[in-house]
């Protein structure tokens, strides 16, 4: 039986989704998109807006970095109607729990005993060790580390190349730019950077 999967969101991130998804399996791979001066997204074509998701057959995914968009778009789509993926060459341990519309990308990187949420970017080479909370719609980025037992809560974008130690708290809606260490909870939504990472004003 074919499998035609929509991607909401025709972007270099929604080249990577389509990417995974045909090593999953996919024979069909279509886009939607807002912007319509948008007509293709890699080799795919771009049929329409993400509003019309419902009305095509297909499973959905939401392929935005912006995660309250993401969050935005995908509350709106049926839950039966979401999948989510992980690419072959991810490891992935057998009790992990993964929410629908995550994405798991090459090369991650996810130990025992983790929850990742719904609407979730693990990006490629990254790793998530045991025992961790990854809330939804957060973003770990391409190379980044954390370890035993880290909380991750809704929305927070965790940057390129960071490192977590272990039994950290990181709370909603936080950034953590590219390269920082984080040490020690944060308790206070912002952007933080540095080793040790830091509250930056923006």
């Amino acid at each position: 039986m074919k499998k035609q999967l929509i991607i909401l969101g025709a972007s270099g991130h929604g080249k990577v989704v389509a990417d995974i998804a045909v090593n999953n399996k996919y024979d069909t791979i279509i886009f939607l998109d807002d912007n319509e001066k948008v007509k293709t997204c890699g080799k795919y074509p771009v049929v329409g807006k993400t509003s019309e998701a419902e009305s095509l057959d297909g499973d959905i995914i939401v392929a935005v970095g912006n995660a309250l968009m993401r969050e935005k778009l995908q509350e709106n789509i049926p839950y039966n109607r979401l999948i989510s993926l992980i690419h072959p060459s991810a490891v992935v341990a057998d009790d992990v729990q993964i929410g629908n519309g995550s994405v798991v990308m090459a090369g991650a990187i996810i130990n025992p005993s983790t929850v990742i949420g719904k609407g979730c970017i693990i990006n490629t080479a990254s790793s998530i060790d045991h025992d961790c909370v990854i809330g939804d719609y957060v973003h770990v980025s391409v190379g980044a580390h954390l370890s035993g037992s880290v909380i991750v809560k809704d929305r927070s974008w965790i940057g390129a190349g960071v490192t977590i130690s272990n039994n950290i708290c990181i709370c909603s809606d936080c950034i953590i730019g590219a390269g920082a260490a984080v040490v020690k909870d944060i308790k206070v939504s912002g952007v933080y950077t540095g080793v040790p990472a830091k509250s930056i004003e923006i």
